[in-house]
């Protein structure tokens, strides 16, 4: 029988304190008020359920996950009143970027890392709000060729500077803090072959 079996059902379900405290760790709420890190207590509890080779890993995986939810609320709390999501903004950052305002719907996909189902899903939300317009590449009639429209350019400039003004100015970390995290996760994308 593993540690995990030996220890009692918690009354939502998962098992034990460690599994308690993992559940609220990766919650979906914001600012829960709990008066206690819940991933130092899983990381804790699970040093003594005898899983020490694994709690700092548990505890770094967990943590990414949460400080992931966190930032996200944050980004899409200040996207919400101009009528955006962030994966929709992405695409519209992306054509802003491009060079003609326009690229093929694999380009997009591809670039954003994302599935081409996800892509599909972001360009028809924004064309039905008149921000970006698709249609068959000049050069390959199998392709499509998404573009920017004026009012995607407009809307992408404007949430660009609340984003940066509210959200990329503000991380809540220190200079030294994001460079080095910066450097940490992107040793983590590398290592997992994300470029």
């Amino acid at each position: 029988m593993t540690a995990a079996s030996n220890a009692p059902a918690s009354s939502a379900g998962t098992v034990g304190p460690a599994g308690t405290a993992l559940a609220a760790a990766v919650g979906s709420g914001v600012g829960s008020g709990l008066g206690f890190d819940p991933i130092a207590r899983a990381r804790q509890q699970w040093t003594e359920q005898g899983w020490d080779a694994a709690a700092d890993g548990m505890a770094a995986i967990t943590s990414l996950m949460r400080a992931h939810q966190i930032v996200l609320a944050r980004v899409e709390a200040t996207l919400k009143p101009l009528g955006v999501t962030f994966a929709r903004y992405e695409v519209l950052m992306l054509l802003w970027f491009s060079k003609r305002g326009s690229l093929p719907m694999k380009v997009i996909g591809s670039r954003l890392q994302v599935h081409p189902t996800s892509v599909t899903n972001a360009v028809d939300r924004l064309e039905d709000a008149g921000l970006v317009t698709r249609s068959t590449h000049p050069e390959d009639r199998r392709a499509m060729l998404v573009a920017l429209t004026p009012a995607g350019r407009e809307l992408a400039e404007r949430a660009t500077k609340v984003l940066n003004a509210e959200v990329f100015e503000q991380p809540d970390l220190g200079t030294e803090d994001v460079h080095s995290l910066v450097d940490v996760l992107t040793r983590l994308r590398r290592s997992a072959g994300d470029f």
